[in-house]
Protein backbone atom coordinates (compact mmCIF):
# COMPACT_ATOMS: atom_id res chain seq x y z
CA UNK A 1 0.00 0.00 0.00
CA UNK A 2 2.88 2.71 -0.72
CA UNK A 3 0.13 5.12 -1.82
CA UNK A 4 -1.56 5.37 1.04
CA UNK A 5 -0.52 6.35 4.29
CA UNK A 6 -1.35 4.73 7.78
CA UNK A 7 -3.16 6.05 10.95
CA UNK A 8 -2.22 4.63 14.11
CA UNK A 9 -4.00 5.72 17.18
CA UNK A 10 -1.60 3.89 19.42
CA UNK A 11 2.26 4.16 19.58
CA UNK A 12 3.91 4.27 23.34
CA UNK A 13 7.14 4.51 21.69
CA UNK A 14 9.36 4.28 18.23
CA UNK A 15 12.67 4.09 16.83
CA UNK A 16 14.18 3.34 20.46
CA UNK A 17 12.20 6.67 22.04
CA UNK A 18 9.68 5.34 25.11
CA UNK A 19 7.32 8.06 25.01
CA UNK A 20 6.44 6.91 28.90
CA UNK A 21 9.54 8.89 30.59
CA UNK A 22 10.20 11.83 32.67
CA UNK A 23 11.24 14.56 30.72
CA UNK A 24 11.19 13.21 27.32
CA UNK A 25 13.77 15.53 25.13
CA UNK A 26 12.73 17.15 22.39
CA UNK A 27 15.25 15.73 20.22
CA UNK A 28 13.90 12.14 20.95
CA UNK A 29 10.74 12.75 20.55
CA UNK A 30 11.52 14.73 16.64
CA UNK A 31 14.03 11.82 15.80
CA UNK A 32 10.82 8.91 16.58
CA UNK A 33 8.37 11.81 14.96
CA UNK A 34 10.97 11.38 11.58
CA UNK A 35 11.34 7.59 11.90
CA UNK A 36 7.13 7.09 12.19
CA UNK A 37 6.91 9.32 8.71
CA UNK A 38 9.53 7.31 7.16
CA UNK A 39 7.54 4.56 7.67
CA UNK A 40 4.30 6.02 5.90
CA UNK A 41 2.41 6.96 8.98
CA UNK A 42 0.86 9.86 7.94
CA UNK A 43 -1.00 10.77 11.81
CA UNK A 44 -0.52 9.17 15.13
CA UNK A 45 -1.82 9.22 18.59
CA UNK A 46 1.30 9.12 21.00
CA UNK A 47 0.33 6.91 23.92
CA UNK A 48 0.57 7.02 27.04
CA UNK A 49 0.19 4.58 29.25
CA UNK A 50 -0.81 3.19 33.61
CA UNK A 51 1.47 5.41 36.00
CA UNK A 52 1.11 7.09 39.50
CA UNK A 53 -1.06 10.13 38.73
CA UNK A 54 1.13 12.57 39.74
CA UNK A 55 3.96 11.59 36.94
CA UNK A 56 1.72 10.51 34.45
CA UNK A 57 -0.18 14.30 34.52
CA UNK A 58 3.82 15.24 34.32
CA UNK A 59 4.65 13.14 31.02
CA UNK A 60 1.42 14.35 29.61
CA UNK A 61 1.80 17.82 29.95
CA UNK A 62 5.73 17.50 29.02
CA UNK A 63 4.37 15.54 26.06
CA UNK A 64 1.52 18.00 24.65
CA UNK A 65 3.93 20.72 25.00
CA UNK A 66 6.34 18.71 22.50
CA UNK A 67 3.47 18.65 20.17
CA UNK A 68 2.50 22.03 20.09
CA UNK A 69 6.06 23.31 19.71
CA UNK A 70 7.52 20.86 17.56
CA UNK A 71 6.39 21.40 13.66
CA UNK A 72 7.03 17.89 12.64
CA UNK A 73 4.55 16.27 15.92
CA UNK A 74 1.73 18.99 14.68
CA UNK A 75 2.15 17.73 10.83
CA UNK A 76 1.50 13.84 12.50
CA UNK A 77 0.18 14.01 15.93
CA UNK A 78 -3.78 13.77 15.73
CA UNK A 79 -4.21 13.92 19.57
CA UNK A 80 -3.25 12.14 22.44
CA UNK A 81 -4.33 8.11 23.66
CA UNK A 82 -4.26 7.58 27.79
CA UNK A 83 -4.27 3.97 27.80
CA UNK A 84 -5.00 3.95 32.12
CA UNK A 85 -5.36 4.71 34.83
CA UNK A 86 -8.94 3.74 35.14
CA UNK A 87 -8.00 -0.18 34.12
CA UNK A 88 -8.93 -3.63 35.54
CA UNK A 89 -6.52 -4.23 38.06
CA UNK A 90 -6.76 -8.19 38.03
CA UNK A 91 -3.76 -9.82 36.81
CA UNK A 92 -3.99 -11.04 33.52
CA UNK A 93 -6.50 -8.06 32.48
CA UNK A 94 -3.75 -5.54 33.66
CA UNK A 95 -1.14 -7.23 31.12
CA UNK A 96 1.81 -4.60 31.71
CA UNK A 97 -0.41 -1.35 33.21
CA UNK A 98 1.82 -1.52 37.05
CA UNK A 99 -1.09 -2.77 39.63
CA UNK A 100 0.17 0.01 41.79
CA UNK A 101 -0.91 2.66 40.00
CA UNK A 102 -4.12 1.30 38.68
CA UNK A 103 -6.96 3.70 40.55
CA UNK A 104 -10.71 3.88 39.88
CA UNK A 105 -11.87 6.33 37.43
CA UNK A 106 -12.35 10.11 39.05
CA UNK A 107 -13.75 12.74 37.52
CA UNK A 108 -11.73 15.34 38.92
CA UNK A 109 -8.43 13.23 38.12
CA UNK A 110 -9.72 13.00 34.53
CA UNK A 111 -10.23 17.29 34.45
CA UNK A 112 -6.74 17.48 35.21
CA UNK A 113 -5.70 14.95 32.60
CA UNK A 114 -7.28 16.65 29.80
CA UNK A 115 -6.27 20.01 31.22
CA UNK A 116 -2.69 19.02 31.13
CA UNK A 117 -2.89 17.61 27.75
CA UNK A 118 -3.62 21.01 26.45
CA UNK A 119 -6.57 19.67 24.49
CA UNK A 120 -5.16 17.29 22.69
CA UNK A 121 -6.71 14.03 24.59
CA UNK A 122 -8.23 12.49 21.92
CA UNK A 123 -9.06 8.91 22.94
CA UNK A 124 -9.26 7.68 26.55
CA UNK A 125 -8.88 3.91 27.15
CA UNK A 126 -10.80 2.67 30.49
CA UNK A 127 -12.36 -0.29 32.16
CA UNK A 128 -16.14 0.15 32.21
CA UNK A 129 -16.05 -1.61 35.70
CA UNK A 130 -13.63 0.58 36.99
CA UNK A 131 -15.48 3.79 36.19
CA UNK A 132 -18.08 4.23 39.31
CA UNK A 133 -21.32 5.28 37.76
CA UNK A 134 -19.95 5.78 35.02
CA UNK A 135 -19.25 9.35 35.35
CA UNK A 136 -15.76 9.24 33.73
CA UNK A 137 -17.14 8.22 30.63
CA UNK A 138 -19.83 10.35 30.24
CA UNK A 139 -17.38 13.51 31.27
CA UNK A 140 -15.57 12.28 28.13
CA UNK A 141 -17.94 11.88 25.80
CA UNK A 142 -19.56 15.52 26.78
CA UNK A 143 -16.17 16.53 25.94
CA UNK A 144 -15.90 14.93 22.79
CA UNK A 145 -13.38 12.35 23.91
CA UNK A 146 -13.31 9.23 22.31
CA UNK A 147 -14.09 6.48 25.10
CA UNK A 148 -12.17 3.09 24.65
CA UNK A 149 -12.80 -0.08 26.62
CA UNK A 150 -9.58 -2.14 27.72
CA UNK A 151 -7.85 -3.99 30.14
CA UNK A 152 -11.57 -4.63 31.07
CA UNK A 153 -14.14 -7.49 31.96
CA UNK A 154 -17.22 -5.84 32.45
CA UNK A 155 -20.62 -7.91 32.04
CA UNK A 156 -23.00 -7.65 29.43
CA UNK A 157 -25.40 -5.19 31.17
CA UNK A 158 -22.78 -3.14 32.19
CA UNK A 159 -20.84 -2.92 28.81
CA UNK A 160 -24.38 -2.31 27.18
CA UNK A 161 -24.95 0.85 30.23
CA UNK A 162 -21.21 2.19 28.67
CA UNK A 163 -22.41 2.28 25.39
CA UNK A 164 -25.49 4.58 26.77
CA UNK A 165 -22.90 6.51 29.12
CA UNK A 166 -20.85 7.06 25.41
CA UNK A 167 -18.43 4.29 25.20
CA UNK A 168 -17.85 3.64 21.24
CA UNK A 169 -14.37 1.56 20.93
CA UNK A 170 -12.83 -1.31 22.44
CA UNK A 171 -8.78 -0.68 22.56
CA UNK A 172 -6.87 -4.32 21.28
CA UNK A 173 -9.36 -6.56 21.61
CA UNK A 174 -8.04 -10.12 22.63
CA UNK A 175 -5.21 -8.60 24.38
CA UNK A 176 -5.39 -6.90 27.66
CA UNK A 177 -6.75 -10.45 29.03
CA UNK A 178 -5.86 -13.62 30.24
CA UNK A 179 -4.95 -15.95 28.42
CA UNK A 180 -7.22 -18.50 29.73
CA UNK A 181 -10.76 -17.30 29.74
CA UNK A 182 -14.14 -19.36 30.00
CA UNK A 183 -15.02 -20.33 26.38
CA UNK A 184 -18.06 -18.88 25.84
CA UNK A 185 -18.88 -16.00 27.82
CA UNK A 186 -16.07 -13.80 28.07
CA UNK A 187 -15.42 -10.71 26.78
CA UNK A 188 -13.83 -10.90 23.48
CA UNK A 189 -17.49 -12.13 22.82
CA UNK A 190 -19.08 -9.67 24.36
CA UNK A 191 -17.05 -7.08 22.37
CA UNK A 192 -17.61 -8.66 19.26
CA UNK A 193 -21.53 -8.80 19.91
CA UNK A 194 -21.62 -5.20 20.65
CA UNK A 195 -19.38 -4.89 17.16
CA UNK A 196 -22.40 -2.56 15.88
CA UNK A 197 -22.15 -0.20 18.44
CA UNK A 198 -18.31 -0.24 18.99
CA UNK A 199 -15.50 -0.22 16.76
CA UNK A 200 -13.22 -2.66 17.79
CA UNK A 201 -8.93 -2.53 17.41
CA UNK A 202 -6.91 -5.35 17.13
CA UNK A 203 -2.95 -5.68 16.58
CA UNK A 204 -2.13 -7.43 13.78
CA UNK A 205 2.09 -8.63 13.98
CA UNK A 206 0.42 -12.40 14.49
CA UNK A 207 1.92 -12.73 17.96
CA UNK A 208 -1.36 -10.88 19.79
CA UNK A 209 -4.14 -12.24 17.83
CA UNK A 210 -3.28 -15.28 15.80
CA UNK A 211 -3.76 -14.57 12.27
CA UNK A 212 -6.61 -17.01 11.75
CA UNK A 213 -8.29 -15.64 15.28
CA UNK A 214 -8.02 -12.15 14.05
CA UNK A 215 -9.72 -13.44 10.26
CA UNK A 216 -12.48 -14.85 12.21
CA UNK A 217 -12.74 -11.45 14.37
CA UNK A 218 -12.75 -8.98 11.32
CA UNK A 219 -15.63 -11.53 9.70
CA UNK A 220 -17.41 -11.60 12.67
CA UNK A 221 -17.30 -7.43 13.79
CA UNK A 222 -17.27 -6.59 10.56
CA UNK A 223 -14.68 -4.78 8.43
CA UNK A 224 -15.82 -1.36 8.64
CA UNK A 225 -16.34 -1.63 12.48
CA UNK A 226 -12.30 -2.59 13.12
CA UNK A 227 -9.06 -0.97 13.01
CA UNK A 228 -5.81 -1.84 13.04
CA UNK A 229 -3.22 -0.67 15.61
CA UNK A 230 0.31 -1.07 16.40
CA UNK A 231 0.31 -0.47 20.05
CA UNK A 232 3.97 0.31 18.87
CA UNK A 233 6.55 0.20 21.93
CA UNK A 234 10.20 1.78 21.41
CA UNK A 235 11.68 -1.55 19.62
CA UNK A 236 9.43 -0.50 17.06
CA UNK A 237 11.50 0.49 13.73
CA UNK A 238 14.44 -1.20 14.78
CA UNK A 239 15.99 -4.67 15.11
CA UNK A 240 16.04 -6.99 18.22
CA UNK A 241 17.34 -6.01 21.72
CA UNK A 242 17.39 -4.56 25.06
CA UNK A 243 15.01 -1.39 25.05
CA UNK A 244 13.21 0.46 28.17
CA UNK A 245 9.58 0.96 28.22
CA UNK A 246 7.98 2.16 31.25
CA UNK A 247 9.34 0.61 34.00
CA UNK A 248 10.55 -2.81 31.76
CA UNK A 249 13.84 -3.53 30.81
CA UNK A 250 12.83 -6.16 28.08
CA UNK A 251 14.64 -8.15 25.59
CA UNK A 252 12.74 -8.02 22.12
CA UNK A 253 14.16 -11.60 19.99
CA UNK A 254 14.63 -12.03 16.33
CA UNK A 255 10.42 -12.42 15.78
CA UNK A 256 10.27 -8.60 16.97
CA UNK A 257 7.86 -9.95 19.73
CA UNK A 258 7.69 -8.12 23.16
CA UNK A 259 7.41 -10.27 25.95
CA UNK A 260 7.10 -9.65 30.02
CA UNK A 261 9.94 -12.16 31.94
CA UNK A 262 8.98 -15.34 31.91
CA UNK A 263 6.29 -15.29 28.92
CA UNK A 264 3.95 -13.63 31.41
CA UNK A 265 2.30 -11.28 28.67
CA UNK A 266 2.87 -9.05 25.80
CA UNK A 267 4.54 -5.75 26.02
CA UNK A 268 2.68 -3.92 23.44
CA UNK A 269 4.47 -4.63 19.86
CA UNK A 270 7.23 -3.69 17.67
CA UNK A 271 5.62 -4.26 14.47
CA UNK A 272 4.91 -1.48 12.90
CA UNK A 273 1.70 -0.71 10.57
CA UNK A 274 3.88 -0.91 7.56
CA UNK A 275 4.73 -4.75 7.99
CA UNK A 276 1.04 -5.01 9.88
CA UNK A 277 -0.42 -4.14 6.37
CA UNK A 278 1.86 -7.39 5.06
CA UNK A 279 0.51 -9.15 7.46
CA UNK A 280 -3.46 -8.26 6.05
CA UNK A 281 -2.41 -9.00 2.78
CA UNK A 282 0.02 -12.11 2.85
CA UNK A 283 -2.49 -13.71 5.88
CA UNK A 284 -5.77 -12.85 5.43
CA UNK A 285 -5.48 -11.95 2.20
CA UNK A 286 -7.03 -8.42 2.52
CA UNK A 287 -7.55 -6.19 -0.45
CA UNK A 288 -5.59 -2.76 -1.01
CA UNK A 289 -9.19 -1.13 -0.61
CA UNK A 290 -9.82 -3.31 2.77
CA UNK A 291 -6.08 -2.80 4.33
CA UNK A 292 -7.23 0.77 3.64
CA UNK A 293 -10.10 0.95 5.51
CA UNK A 294 -8.55 -0.72 8.27
CA UNK A 295 -5.60 1.24 8.63
CA UNK A 296 -6.45 4.99 7.24
CA UNK A 297 -10.13 5.29 7.01
CA UNK A 298 -11.77 3.68 9.69
CA UNK A 299 -9.38 5.25 12.49
CA UNK A 300 -9.92 8.81 10.88
CA UNK A 301 -14.02 8.13 11.13
CA UNK A 302 -13.14 7.15 14.66
CA UNK A 303 -12.24 10.11 15.35
CA UNK A 304 -14.63 12.13 13.84
CA UNK A 305 -12.06 12.70 11.32
CA UNK A 306 -12.59 13.59 7.41
CA UNK A 307 -11.19 10.44 5.24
Amino acid sequence: MPEHQYFDLQVNGYAGVDFNQDNLAEDDFHKSCQAIKLDNVGAFLPTLITEHADRMLSRLARLASLCRSDPLAKELVAGVHLEGPFLNPDEGFRGAHPKDAIIPADPDLMARFLDAGQGLVRLVTLAPENDPGLAVTRLLARRGVVVSAGHCNPDLELLDRAIDAGLSMFTHLGNGCPKLLPRHDNIIQRALSRSAALRLCFIADGAHVPFVALGNYLRAADLNRCIVVSDAVAPAGLGPGRYTIGRWELDVGADMVVRAPGDAHLVGSACPLKLAYRHLRDHLRLTEAQCQRLLWDNPRQALNLPV
